[in-house]
């Protein structure tokens, strides 16, 4: 059905008023985004973007000729996770079932398929993907028929309308252990996106990972961890040649992966440690087989590049020691010119090309900020302006948000830090503020960004000043910075965020007797770790999801299901009983002084509710008052909005209560509630 854009929109958007209430309700934090992406198809004559309606995620096309618009909607329960133009007239997208085991719900692994006027719908690939019709490839006769089997959109072949390549991760179907984990060696393949039909290009010699392929569609590299997390990374000349190693993490201790390749071809992009070890861009030469540094982060690595409007070359990388930076490789490049006029024109925001029409006058920009969850913008090279389409979240209001102070310190052992101190609007001066510290989970190759983040700015509109820092093992500031974490939990990775929280005291942005710690998964553990490792520095400690007995981490949950978690978890936590007893929050209880609030979801598979379980009751044996939120339904984090906001309201309830605030300081504890 078409319907008039300014009616489409009215069904996305919910209005808000034009002045924002005070304090902004906490409902709106716990809000999913309306949109999530959106792409300009490679003709330039429609949108496509990930929307939601009536609480699902759904694909819809926007007409720009006549601002009408349609709404594809997946199967039974899906939502729609990702999309990929694939021609002027069909998108490729993967789907999502919220099966409350993870923050958010989960990929299916399978591939869809939808004309952008609604006709052509269909499951290309995956355990459901099965008919009857048939086709002729040469001599063979093919069909398509349902396979187990988790397929991710490597190469849309641009110049290719019919056939697209992916990476497809085969799995066994009993989910029992084979050699080298549970699944099967990844390939591409070459799928035809009308019929589902697929033939298989590529194996990789790697267990996990993932494929580069050059600008003609041929996959020429393989890299990814072995058995022993140990970076690898294999190359072939063309799709007819056989594999061979070319970085090995264990001979030269340098974490080295492709990008993608050069316009000429001649090189490939590779991220490498760079002349300070801080992390940089390398170019791989293919027939010398040397590399040469193009960029090196005297801060940070990389975080994410800039490629021409036709995909063939890069022109810039981002890198975030604190705000984002955009280094130019290529000046000369339009896109770099356009970039840059932008940049002015939205001072104060980060901006990012999306995508772009094929011949490169019609761009999809993305602006957001630590303020702004985002903004799509259309630019038109023929008219030389750019307008504005969709806001990711519209009921925001920026202007009335907080912004992040970026810092760096010293930690106690000389190592580097980053991290972003949020104090509450208007109040960017204060002194002595109630703060909590906020720790990122992961951990490793995790990182606090300058981003709009939702549990910051709920804290910061209650009056709170949010304290990230990004500990050793983090990502973003080079391999060496990660090596520095494995087997740190609770020792050095704890001292990081303690010396930041001392340092916040220090320029007195802190009371020191207001402060609460506070984080999900890793930073669960950490806000625990925290309050008995350091009892008279937290009022209060709040655990969303965390572990709290290391060694039953070793043996529950989903990441030691597979030999490829069983060692990461060894390199992670060590092998040595007593210490990692010893780096157990459920273990050191008699040290506690901070008041604690522990949240569980009952259907988490990464940290088992038995964790929170676990703690609830010794905390409960030793007689220690502490606030219990359990949801039978939720997983490894809160995805409901409903129990996200009741959850956003008992947390602010319970830091008023410790520290003050603006939180409900009158309000009675909440001993213990469950949802059954």
């Amino acid at each position: 059905m078409l319907i008039r854009i300014a009616a489409f929109a009215a069904l996305l958007f919910i209005s808000t008023s034009l002045q924002a209430a005070e304090p902004v309700p906490l409902s709106d934090f716990a809000r999913h985004m309306q949109f999530k992406d959106v792409q300009i198809s490679p003709d330039g004559a429609y949108l496509a973007a990930t929307s939601i309606i009536d609480g699902k995620t759904v694909l819809s096309f926007i007409d720009l000729a006549n601002s009408t618009g349609l709404t594809v909607r997946p199967r039974d329960d899906d939502e729609v996770y990702r999309f990929w133009w694939v021609s002027d007239k069909r998108v490729v997208y993967s789907v999502a079932q919220n099966a409350s085991m993870l923050e958010s719900p989960e990929l299916t692994g399978e591939l869809f398929a939808a004309n952008r006027d609604g006709s052509g719908t269909d499951t290309l690939f995956g355990y459901r993907a099965s008919d009857s019709r048939s086709g002729s490839t040469g001599t063979h006769i093919q069909k398509k028929e349902k396979e187990y089997a988790r397929a991710w959109m490597l190469d849309d072949l641009r110049d290719d309308e019919n056939e697209a390549l992916i990476k497809v991760e085969r799995m066994n179907r009993t989910h029992v252990r084979v050699a080298g984990g549970e699944r099967l060696h990844p390939e591409v393949r070459r799928i035809n996106v009308k019929t589902g039909i697929n033939r298989s290009i590529a194996v990789s010699p790697l267990t996990n990972g993932y494929f580069v392929t050059d600008n003609n569609g041929a996959v020429r590299f393989a890299s990814g961890q072995d058995d022993q997390q140990r970076t690898k990374v294999y190359y072939r000349k063309d799709n007819d040649a056989d594999w061979e190693l070319v970085v090995d993490e264990l001979d030269n201790k340098n974490i080295s992966v492709p990008i993608r390749f050069n316009r000429a071809g001649d090189g490939a992009y590779f991220t490498c440690a760079g002349s300070k070890n801080r992390g940089g861009v390398c170019l791989w030469d293919v027939a010398t087989r040397t590399f040469k540094t193009l960029w090196s982060g005297s801060g940070s690595d990389l975080t994410g590049f800039e490629s021409t409007f036709d995909r063939q070359d890069l022109f810039a990388i981002r890198s975030m020691p604190s705000r984002t930076a955009v280094t130019l490789l290529d000046k000369n490049a339009g896109e770099a010119r356009l970039l840059a006029e932008l940049m002015g024109q939205f001072p104060g925001s980060d901006v990012s090309f999306v995508n772009a029409s094929k011949d490169g006058k019609k761009v999809v920009v993305l602006v957001d900020s630590d303020r702004d969850p985002g903004s799509f913008y259309l630019y038109d090279a023929d008219t030389k302006k750019v307008g504005f389409l969709l806001a990711r979240a519209p009921w925001i209001k920026p202007e009335t948000l907080a912004g992040m102070e970026p810092f760096a310190i010293k930690a106690r052992d000389g190592l580097s830090l980053h991290g972003f101190l949020t104090r509450p609007a208007g109040q960017e001066a204060a002194k002595k503020l109630p703060m909590v510290v906020f720790v990122h989970g992961g951990p490793f190759e995790v990182q606090d960004k300058w981003a709009y983040d939702r549990e910051v700015q709920m804290l910061a509109s209650r009056g709170y000043a949010v304290l990230q820092v990004n500990f050793r093992g983090s990502g973003g500031y080079g391999g060496a910075f990660v090596d520095a974490g494995w087997g740190e939990w609770g020792a050095k990775m704890q001292d990081d965020v303690t010396d930041a929280t001392r340092w916040a005291i220090e320029q007195g942005a802190a009371d020191p007797k207001r402060i609460c710690i506070f984080g999900g998964s890793y930073g669960g553990y950490a806000a625990l770790q925290g309050a008995v490792r350091e009892p008279d520095l937290y009022q209060c400690a709040i655990g969303y999801v965390g572990v709290y007995d290391l060694a039953l981490m070793k043996s529950r949950g989903d990441i030691p299901q597979s030999f490829s978690g069983e060692n990461y978890l060894d390199r992670a936590l060590g092998k040595d009983d007593k210490v990692i007893a010893q780096r157990s929050p459920i273990n050191q209880l008699d040290r506690l002084k901070a008041k604690v609030m522990l949240i569980v979801g009952g259907q988490d598979k990464r940290v088992p509710p038995v964790q929170g379980e676990n703690l609830h009751n010794a905390m409960l044996k030793r007689g220690i008052e502490h606030e219990w939120l359990y949801q039978r339904t939720e997983g490894h984090g809160f995805y409901d909005e409903a129990n996200a906001t009741d959850m956003f309201e008992k947390i602010i309830a319970f830091l008023g209560r410790n520290i003050g605030g603006k939180g409900k300081i009158d309000a009675a504890p909440v001993a213990e509630s469950t949802s059954h």
